[in-house]
């Protein structure tokens, strides 16, 4: 019996050592993962080589590379008075771009508008430099700064006549603060369209580059990275992109430039006269000679078109609930070129400076003539 006993407790023991020295890794399950574990290290699949772009994408970067260190992110501060706080700093950033290499930098002026404290200009590389202003236009909103620094690498303006809907475009500025930001679209639409301020901007870029505040001032691109305009604002309803931007043509700044640099202000030419389009309906129902033109309601006396003898209404009439005086003439071309709206007159006046002469092609009644007229400078809210 004892022996018994003895073989069976022999047996399982030399059972368990058998079981335990050769299936301990089936049995423990932790010691099972740590060793497949150890057995299949974890392999990552890396290139070996640099990446190929393709030829849009090689485009985008070069443009990039080349226009971005002319890209400025510019600071305006001021101090304004607050009735229960008393004076309070405030800060204000947007975009710009360096123009030549003696440091001027255009912008927007409702970038920089009301900065009483000083402006602050940062170039790609991080550099910081106080700004002057040498000289600003409002109407256009625009902003001619001017800074000292070395080495500094302009951009190339392109021609913004000859746009086409569909081309490619790209913004660079700093949306939000994240400087040296690129974006992508195409012109979605050219059209005359009116600032916050009600101003008339001719012939604005329409684009579907995301532009975001903070972008204002910078510039808009063609595929070759050259500027064609300045971003100047959007259209949302919460500030933010919704896929309509608009930008000023670079055309506009180029007529404005040359003034800003010589007399530190834009001396806009001007006829001196306030003025109503006319379409056929209207010119059908006042018995006008021809379909469409400009309506002279009144010139500025002693302005450009007075002393040309153009004349304005003398008797007024409602248009919905708008006055307009008729009896004036009807501006129907100038130097040849038509005109239907006062755009098409501002677009004019853009090619012209204070003190040339133009050709104003009129219907007085029903007689078309032609007269001469010595643009004078705008001095209030005229064409």
């Amino acid at each position: 019996m004892k022996l018994r006993q003895f073989a069976l407790v022999v047996f399982l023991v030399g059972g368990f050592w058998f079981v335990t020295t050769h299936f301990s890794s089936r049995l423990n399950p932790l010691k099972f993962m740590s060793a497949r574990s150890s057995d299949s290290p974890l392999e990552l699949s890396e290139a070996h080589a640099a990446p190929e772009f393709d030829a849009e994408e090689q485009n985008n970067i070069s443009v990039y590379r080349r226009v971005l260190p002319a890209v400025v992110n510019i600071t305006s501060r001021a101090v304004t008075f607050n009735f229960f706080y008393g004076n309070v700093p405030q800060e204000g950033q947007g975009s710009g771009f360096v123009l030549d290499k003696a440091g001027h930098v255009l912008t927007n002026f409702h970038v920089i508008e009301g900065a009483n404290r000083g402006i602050e200009v940062k170039l790609s590389n991080k550099r910081s430099y106080k700004a002057s202003v040498v000289g600003t236009d409002k109407v256009h909103d625009l902003a001619l700064l001017k800074i000292e620094a070395p080495d500094l690498q302009p951009v190339v303006l392109a021609d913004s006549s000859q746009l086409a809907v569909g081309e490619k475009v790209y913004a660079i500025g700093n949306p939000f603060g994240l400087s040296g930001t690129m974006t992508q679209g195409i012109i979605s639409s050219i059209r005359s369209i009116r600032s916050s301020d009600g101003a008339p901007i001719e012939d604005a870029i329409q684009t579907d580059a995301a532009i975001n505040p903070g972008n204002s001032g910078g510039p808009l691109l063609n595929s070759r990275g050259e500027v064609i305009g300045i971003n100047t604002m959007i259209l949302s309803n919460s500030d933010q992109n919704a896929g309509i931007g608009f930008a000023i043509p670079i055309n506009t700044a180029k007529a404005v430039l040359s003034d800003l640099t010589h007399y530190g202000e834009v001396r806009r030419p001007s006829l001196g006269i306030v003025s109503y389009a006319i379409g056929p309906d209207l010119a059908d129902q006042m018995g006008l000679a021809a379909e469409s033109g400009v309506l002279i309601q009144k010139v500025v006396p002693g302005g450009a078109a007075d002393r040309a003898g153009l004349r304005g209404g003398n008797e007024q009439a409602w248009v919905g609930n708008q006055p307009v005086m008729l009896g004036g003439d009807l501006i129907v071309a100038i130097d040849g070129q038509q005109v239907t709206d006062p755009q098409d007159i501002s677009v004019i006046m853009d090619k012209h400076q204070a003190s040339d002469t133009v050709s104003v092609t009129v219907m007085r009644g029903r007689r078309q003539m032609t007269v001469k007229v010595v643009l004078g400078e705008a001095r209030s809210v005229n064409t």
